[in-house]
């Protein structure tokens, strides 16, 4: 396995180049207004801890960004670098998002798998991660 370097988003120099790593990371991550600059600025300000970069010889490769609410944890952005896939980085930022979110005492999180998705999909079923058919997910924009 490759050497990567996991450590906490760095924010404002780590995002250009994070915000870059998702828009090239495929059909999986959805980029949205809230993950314009000042949107992200807010997430480090409520739980930085969480929102975590993997670097490979000083380059970002990898991104997780977990969020607590004090109730539930939210997983958001786990992306990896084409290039860097099949190498365990995916469970590295995984594992440590999920530990961190433990420490912080949530009991229970949530992510979410877009539809059609289903190298994701089966990633996070090996993951013990399950799908929730008794509930309907619903959104509002609020600007």
């Amino acid at each position: 396995m490759t050497d990567f370097v996991l450590r906490q988003f760095s924010f404002p120099a780590d995002y250009a180049e994070a915000f870059a790593l998702w828009q090239n990371a495929g059909e999986g991550i959805g980029i949205s207004p809230s993950d314009q600059l000042d949107e992200i600025e807010k997430k480090c300000q409520r739980d930085p801890e969480l929102f975590l970069v993997a670097e490979q010889g000083g380059r970002i490769v990898g991104t997780v960004i977990g969020g607590f609410d004090g109730r539930r944890g939210m997983i958001y952005h786990l992306a990896v670098d084409p290039e860097c896939r099949r190498q365990g980085l995916a469970n590295r930022l995984m594992d440590e998002v999920e530990l961190r979110l433990r420490q912080k005492g949530c009991r229970k999180a949530y992510l979410l798998v877009k539809k059609g998705n289903q190298v994701a999909r089966l990633f996070y079923e090996a993951r013990d991660w399950a799908g929730m058919d008794f509930v309907d997910l619903f959104g509002k924009n609020l600007v």
